[in-house]
Parts: C-alpha cells; sequence; structure tokens
C-alpha cells in the first residue's frame, strides 16, 4: 500500500512489492510515482517519505526478507540515489505499529500483530517504537511453541509463524497453487486436514498474543494482516484462552481476551505509520 497523507489520506493505491532486489526498487519508484500524480504533487512539495519493508532494517539497509527474495538490500540508499532525498525506512510492521497507535490517540503500549504472508510484531513502549539491539524486537514467528509441530521455511519445527500466517497455512495444506483462504474455506466445509490447520492457526494467534503479553505486558494488542478477513479467528482464540485461564490463576488475571482485538481493515495502517515515520 502507498500513500499521500496530509492529515487525512489525499490518494492510495495497492500495488505488489515485486521479488528480489531490484523488482522491490523498481515497484517502490513506480508505485510512489504514480500515487504523487493520484495527489497532485510533486516529490519535492512532500515533507518527508517513510517506507516499510518485511525483514530486519537498520540504517536504511534491510536484511532477511524472506519473502520478498531479498538478502541483503540497502533501500534507503538505492531510493535516494533516484529521489535525491533519503527517505526513512523500518519494518513494514513496526510503521504498522506506528499506524495504529496513532489511530488509537497515542495511548499506552501497544503490539500491533500481523498475520500476513508471514507473522511478526511491533511494539511500541511509552510512546517509542521499541526495535531491540539489532533490530528484531517483535520478530515473534520464530518462536517455537511445539517441538513436534510442522516444519517452517528455515526448518524450525512448529513455529508461530507456521500456525498462523498465510505462508505457513499454504506449507501444511502441501499445495503451493492454494491461498490461505481456500484452506480455511475448506475448513468450514468440514475437511478434517483444514480444520485441524485452522485449529493450529487459533493456536499460533493465542500463543502470539500471549508471548507479546508476557514480555512486554502491553495494554493492548492489535492484529491485523490478511488472514483478519476469517471471521471467528478471535472466537478461536478466545477459547484456547479460556482453556489457558481454567488452568492457571496466573493467566486468567492478565486477561488475555480483553487485550486483543483486530484492526479495521479498511485502514491502511501501515502507510499512515510510514508517513508519519517520514514526516
Amino acid at each position: 500500500m502507498v500513500a499521500v497523507v496530509d492529515g487525512t489520506i489525499v490518494a492510495r493505491r495497492r500495488v505488489a512489492s515485486g521479488h528480489g532486489a531490484d523488482a522491490v526498487v523498481d515497484s517502490t519508484i513506480d508505485a510512489v510515482g504514480n500515487v504523487l500524480d493520484d495527489a497532485g504533487v510533486s516529490l519535492g512539495e512532500v515533507d518527508g517519505i517513510g517506507v516499510g519493508i518485511p525483514g530486519t532494517v537498520v540504517d536504511g539497509v534491510v536484511t532477511y526478507a524472506l519473502n520478498l527474495g531479498v538478502d541483503r538490500l540497502d533501500l534507503a540508499a538505492a531510493l535516494e540515489q533516484v529521489w535525491g532525498r533519503r527517505p526513512v525506512v523500518d519494518n513494514d510492521v513496526n510503521v504498522a505499529a506506528l499506524g495504529a497507535w496513532s489511530l488509537g490517540g497515542r495511548d499506552g503500549s501497544l503490539a500491533y500483530l500481523n498475520l500476513g504472508t508471514g507473522l511478526a510484531a511491533g511494539v511500541i513502549l511509552d510512546g517509542k517504537l521499541w526495535r531491540g539491539a539489532r533490530g528484531a524486537a517483535g520478530e515473534i514467528g520464530h518462536v517455537c511453541i511445539d517441538p513436534a509441530g510442522p516444519v517452517d521455511a528455515d526448518g524450525m519445527p512448529g513455529t508461530i509463524e507456521t500456525y498462523a500466517s498465510g505462508s505457513g497455512i499454504v506449507r501444511q495444506w502441501g499445495q503451493p497453487s492454494v491461498l490461505a483462504r481456500d484452506v480455511l474455506e475448506a475448513a468450514a466445509a468440514g475437511d478434517e486436514l483444514a480444520q485441524a490447520i485452522r485449529q493450529r492457526l487459533f493456536l499460533g494467534l493465542a500463543s502470539a498474543v500471549r508471548v507479546l503479553v508476557l514480555t512486554f505486558d502491553v495494554d493492548s494488542v492489535v492484529v491485523g494482516g490478511g488472514l483478519t478477513a476469517y471471521d471467528g479467528l478471535l472466537d478461536g482464540a478466545g477459547e484456547i484462552f479460556a482453556v489457558w485461564a481454567a488452568s492457571s490463576d496466573f493467566l486468567a488475571s492478565l486477561d488475555l481476551p480483553g487485550r486483543v482485538s483486530v484492526v479495521d481493515d479498511t485502514l491502511p495502517v501501515a502507510a499512515l505509520g510510514a508517513a508519519g515515520l517520514g514526516a
């Protein structure tokens, strides 16, 4: 998603990011040019440019953006060479966290949990984005919750990302040509394998919320990303919260269900956060 923001969203477009470093740079340049044309402004007229991208980001350099086919890319420098001005580049989930936090009134601590192609979280504590020592804060998709579970793309078993991401759902299904929503539709139609995968999705979401609350004790966990289109997502996770609360007074005291909500999917939180970061 690319947007021009001036208090409100002036123009926006949803475009494919491409695969590989060159494609990512080219698609970003094209998308920004097109949305500026839509808004009727030039690059020189905007106060700043913010870019969100998957992977670990330090000083504009992106590493290990697996789903984009990028091992290492100095994205800020590549864009600066074309635009003549340096954008602010950060992890896409971090900028989405900033967008969700601003929409919530910039009050309290927050974790934005993205359930998309992959799974990660952005964390805001005391009004500041927490990136960690090496930019990896919030990469909880790599946390193992079942050593005997299905293996992820890195060869690790039972990770949260395998359970609660689009790519993980498809990997469990075993047919790369399908989409995660196809698997969830099969679950609704009674397919037993799909129902088992759906139950793991609920467990993955519940586990991600539990990890974020236990690690950062945030006021709220806001869930976004493509998988939130599934209507029964919070209800399914809620059943798991209830089992945990029944067996542990401590977990019951955390009120995990009361801390989690789903972001309005009509709001481009990542684009809003990137715009705010750039400005």
